[in-house]
């Protein structure tokens, strides 16, 4: 089977967001900086502790929610070319690749470790850092659930 694919800004950061909120050191960083805010907020309640351990929880909180929501994906997108272009997508059981102007890529789907949905797209990865998003826009349904059926039995 095979589709275009190209990239819309918005649906990319989406995306973004998606793949960084999944990694698990984010999530623990974001888990310890929680259970941070919620102890200091209690103890300050409590008035055992001064008001500034409670700032510090919620400007760190802030912090990295500026970061892991808008700063990284847009570091991210500014610097992959690949969003700029558009490509032929080609699939089928064994294998899948890209074709463009700018450059070619294969892979055999036995060399994709998982992958997840998103709202937009496939997010198909290689290896924990290494993925690919395919955009869900140009695919029909029957395309959407080939793709599906076989991500799920590889």
């Amino acid at each position: 089977m095979s589709i275009e694919v190209s990239y819309q800004k918005a649906q990319v950061l989406e995306a973004m967001r998606y793949h960084f909120i999944k990694q698990p050191e984010i999530k623990t960083l974001m888990i310890i900086v929680n259970v941070y805010a919620i102890l200091t907020g209690i103890l300050l309640f409590l008035k055992k502790i001064r008001p500034e351990l409670f700032l510090l929880g919620s400007v760190l909180w802030i912090v990295l929610l500026l970061i892991f929501w808008y700063v990284m994906p847009r570091i991210f997108y500014k610097k992959t070319a690949l969003f700029t272009y558009s490509w032929d997508f080609n699939f089928d059981n064994q294998k899948a690749s890209l074709h463009s102007m700018q450059g070619e890529a294969a892979w055999d789907w036995k060399e994709v470790s998982h992958y997840f949905e998103s709202p937009h797209f496939f997010h198909i990865y290689f290896s924990p850092k290494t993925f690919f998003i395919i955009p869900t826009d140009n695919m029909t349904l029957e395309v959407e659930q080939a793709l599906r059926s076989i991500l799920k039995n590889k």
